[in-house]
């Protein structure tokens, strides 16, 4: 069974698999993170947990039994009670429930673990695995936006109503 767990320095080389084995998968949805994350991935690995240490931002994985990363749940931007959500899930992992599963993992954390109050999240209009899965843990669309040059919608959730 897999688990949300709260990114850790030993997370390092299962996430980076992960990046690596899904990086097309996810830039036919995302914009691409580019060469320069993969070349640099050590030291903004650490970088990370440095921010997260300070408080600006919650990172988790989602962690299968034998260890390897199936996907990233983040709190981003974290100020005023409020946070930024981005996710990705892994190709062998998509459409098992795994993102909406995470995403109500990492909701519930915020709310009872961060004392945050609302999140909000981005999501371009050709990924609708995502659009669904922020719709089905109760995230409403709020406006549109443009993401690396495409179409997409922006949405919020008040963690006072929780996630669905």
């Amino acid at each position: 069974m897999a688990a949300l767990e709260r990114l850790r320095p030993d997370h390092a080389p299962a996430l980076l698999v992960f990046e690596r084995e899904n990086r097309a998968y996810f830039a036919a949805s995302v914009p691409d993170r580019g060469d320069a994350y993969f070349a640099g991935f050590e030291e903004r690995h650490r970088a990370l947990l440095d921010e997260q240490e300070a408080g600006t931002v919650h990172l988790h994985v989602l962690v299968g039994e034998g260890g390897e990363v199936l996907g990233r749940f983040n709190l981003v931007d974290v100020a005023d009670g409020s946070a930024e959500l981005g996710y990705r899930v892994a190709e062998r992992a998509a459409g098992r429930g795994a993102a909406t599963a995470g995403v109500r993992e990492v909701c519930r954390l915020a709310r009872e673990e961060y004392g945050l109050s609302r999140l909000t999240a981005v999501t371009t209009l050709d990924n609708p695995g995502s659009r669904a899965v922020l719709g089905r843990v109760g995230f409403g669309a709020v406006g549109s936006v443009v993401l690396d040059g495409r179409p997409g919608t922006s949405y919020e959730l008040d963690l006072a109503y929780g996630a669905e």
